[in-house]
């Protein structure tokens, strides 16, 4: 679900969140500290420059402002560890200048004027690492298009899967679904928690396991070998907010606000984020949860693709009196739209590059677009329109937009992230109080089919409408 429905716009000025809904990397600009100004110094008058019988002092030259600082790119994203940057050079002459400039331009970049931590030379890059021992790594080009090298990956193109010889349409593909959130007993603490009238509620993370499952039997059928990345109303990780009390506070503290209050009883607003409580949870289910799933994802499951499931929602206000919205949409999200904050963090630098080079890229956006297509087909959602620059368009499909976060930059394989509906758009609201059921119900007066089935069949429609273009027979 995307961030902007709960938060004012005074956060975007006090901390930036890049999650699940928004990619999940934060940074919090410090508080702005007093400076006294210091007089310039005046050189002595020459002669030639005195007024007799006056003591006028002509006006100090101008004095240029000193340069600004160059970024620190040793820092680290929260929770993130240091990269290993020799692990690029697996990559060495596996990708043209032309290609290479096409995905930064296409994809990863966002269009900033801002000089990034790289720079180009005729057959290659220099990667600035902020690593002091060894300051750059670069990167050859190659003087020839090739195809990819699968080696260098665990996932596998639709053009490389064995020939299916008259076996069910999915048959190899490897899928991993990742329901967005956790739900149950913390649906509250992440804000995924809905509800207009006592008694009943939906929470995004239940939500998303019961469509996750639903979707895994219809992949199953189809050939397909599904693994869940979440399979309960249960977190991933092992840490827990207490875990993270001390991080949270030592985020605090190097962001300008030295006594940073410990909880957040009473307060609201911009000074509840400012609690070490508030961050430490943020820190729980935002970072530490997604770290967990990706050491999942890239160790134990190894899929092919993972599909995120999530539901969106527009601003509801107060929690404990939410409000409706006209509003109903979707989106789809592939991994791109780096900012110049995000790419001074070393590890996100790296794992930007890492995609890059995989080719990700070039697997993300056709299976997104025939996803888009699927789901516009079963829910009849028009496309949502990002107002903010953390996103952009990408290719030619109107729902699709390529965004940084952290689920769907730190799987090691192509992601497709989808966000459709809006949870608190009345009937849809109405729909998803129902859950999952096959066929039609009376629903605010008319007779209507599950929100839940028809994600699922959106899903399936696309996700079987590449295999079956791009795939061997």
């Amino acid at each position: 679900m995307m961030k902007r429905m709960m938060r004012s716009n005074s956060l975007a000025v006090m901390l930036t969140c890049c999650v699940a809904a928004p990619g999940m990397t934060q940074t919090i600009v410090p508080a702005p500290t007093p400076t006294t100004p210091v007089p310039a110094a005046v050189a002595p008058l020459t002669p030639s420059q005195i007024t007799p019988g006056t003591n006028a002092v002509p006006p100090a030259p101008p004095i240029a402002p000193p340069p600004a600082p160059p970024p620190r790119l040793d820092k680290l994203s929260p929770l993130g560890t240091k990269p290993d940057w020799l692990r690029l050079q697996s990559f060495h002459q596996s990708m043209t200048r032309v290609e290479f400039e096409a995905a930064m331009r296409d994809f990863y970049s966002d269009g900033s004027p801002m000089t990034p931590p790289w720079k180009m030379e005729p057959d290659g890059v220099v990667i600035q690492t902020g690593d002091p021992i060894k300051p750059e790594v670069r990167i050859a080009f190659s003087s020839r298009a090739e195809s990819p090298l699968p080696s260098l990956r665990t996932w596998r193109r639709a053009s490389e899967m064995p020939p299916l010889k008259g076996r069910p349409p999915l048959s190899d593909v490897h899928i991993a679904i990742d329901p967005g959130h956790i739900g149950g007993g913390y649906a509250q603490m992440e804000e995924r928690y809905l509800s207009f009238a006592p008694g009943e509620a939906i929470q995004e993370g239940t939500l998303t396991l019961t469509t996750a499952q639903v979707l895994a039997e219809r992949l199953k059928a189809l050939g397909a070998y599904v693994s869940l990345v979440r399979d309960r109303l249960d977190p991933v990780t092992e840490l827990r907010p207490s875990d993270l009390i001390t991080p949270a506070r030592q985020l605090l503290i190097e962001s300008g606000f030295p006594q940073p209050q410990e909880n957040y009883n009473g307060l609201t607003g911009d000074a509840k984020l400012l609690t070490v409580q508030w961050q430490s949870e943020k820190l729980f289910y935002r970072v530490s949860e997604i770290h967990a799933r990706a050491k999942k994802v890239n160790t134990s499951i190894k899929p092919d693709v993972v599909l995120c499931l999530h539901y969106n929602a527009e601003a509801w206000g107060d929690a404990t009196a939410p409000q409706f919205s006209p509003m109903n949409h979707m989106h789809v999200l592939v991994n791109g739209c780096y900012a110049p904050i995000e790419l001074a963090q070393q590890d996100v630098r790296f794992e930007m590059f890492q995609r890059l080079f995989s080719r990700m890229h070039e697997e993300e956006l056709p299976l997104a677009e025939a996803i888009a297509g699927g789901m516009r087909s079963a829910t009849e959602l028009p496309a949502y329109v990002y107002t903010t620059n953390n996103a952009r368009h990408v290719g030619t499909n109107a729902y699709i937009y390529a965004r940084n976060l952290l689920a769907n930059r730190i799987y090691e394989c192509p992601v497709v992230y989808l966000e459709p509906f809006v949870m608190n758009h009345e009937e849809t609201y109405r729909r998803l109080l129902l859950g999952h059921y096959l066929g039609r119900t009376l629903v605010a007066g008319r007779l209507q089919t599950s929100a839940i089935e028809d994600y699922v069949r959106g899903v399936v429609k696309g996700v079987l409408a590449y295999y079956q273009k791009r795939r061997p027979l």
